[in-house]
């Protein structure tokens, strides 16, 4: 039986009610890292809905969040799917909590290990898919969602020459490329662009798309491509997407929200979410 997809509105509207939940942890929180995890809840939205199948269970297909600054928007997409409670959700950032503001490694099996020291995310993800591809062979996929500023560190492109080398292709490199980090624009710090032709060249099959079209992320994770190569989205995003005072602000890397900001952010999406 084939399963239907989706519509692309139920895509928007998830991903509007996690931003919500995202935002409302960080202000109760007075937390920082706003920015990074609002450029790639979309990304998030799709892969926990629609492509992941039964993520952290046995046999299931495994997630790695690289870019681990940015687990506060896994932590609400987890939530909103049921693979995290309401109750566990509430401590995040707090004393004693398993939810910091970098992934804790093995308190949760949808978190099967600790990153957020950029480039050390892809090197976990290809070792899980070479075990999955060659050791002992399974139909186990593995997504890794880096950011452009993982590609700074030398790691991750040892990380994709193993892969293309043996042949991982049941693994996706998803590349939030939202064009800011903590100090500045990616292509200032350290250029790493031209992004799609550095992952094609090191053996990727690579598109790049927006990574808030949810039809563009749909074919980019369901086109065909060779079995023996691994994939790579080069998705281009935008920081703090969805809060038009946060849009594009390197500010809002590290910045946690006053009450001003919240009342304007609820306002914002509520709008959003009335105009779906």
């Amino acid at each position: 039986m084939t399963l239907k997809m989706p519509s692309l509105n139920e895509f928007r509207r998830d991903a509007l009610r996690i931003r919500k939940r995202f935002l409302r942890m960080h202000f109760e929180a007075y937390a920082g890292h706003i920015g990074t995890g609002l450029s790639d809840i979309d990304l998030l939205t799709y892969l926990y809905k629609a492509h992941l199948r039964s993520p952290g269970t046995p046999g299931g297909d495994v997630f790695i969040l690289s870019k681990g600054h940015g687990a506060s928007s896994l932590y609400a997409t987890l939530n909103h799917f049921g693979l995290l409670s309401d109750e566990n959700l509430a401590t995040y950032y707090k004393e004693g909590t398993l939810l910091p503001a970098h992934p804790a490694p093995r308190a949760w099996d949808t978190i099967p290990a600790a990153t957020g020291s950029l480039g050390h995310g892809l090197s976990i993800g290809a070792g899980i898919a070479f075990a999955h591809r060659v050791l002992k062979p399974s139909s186990q996929r593995v997504v890794c969602l880096l950011s452009d500023g993982d590609c700074n560190e030398g790691s991750v492109w040892e990380a994709a020459m193993f892969a293309a080398h043996h042949r991982l292709g049941n693994l996706t490199v998803v590349v939030d490329a939202n064009g800011l980090q903590g100090f500045g624009k990616t292509t200032e710090v350290l250029n790493v662009e031209p992004l799609p032709r550095k992952w094609d060249t090191f053996g990727f099959d690579t598109i790049e798309i927006d990574g808030h079209d949810f039809e563009a992320i749909r074919d980019a994770l369901t086109m065909t491509i060779s079995p023996d190569r691994p994939r790579c989205i080069v998705a281009r995003t935008i920081k703090g997407k969805g809060v038009s005072f946060m849009e594009n602000r390197l500010e809002w890397h590290y910045k946690p929200m006053e009450r001003e900001h919240y009342t304007q952010v609820l306002a914002e999406l509520d709008e959003a979410e009335r105009n779906l």
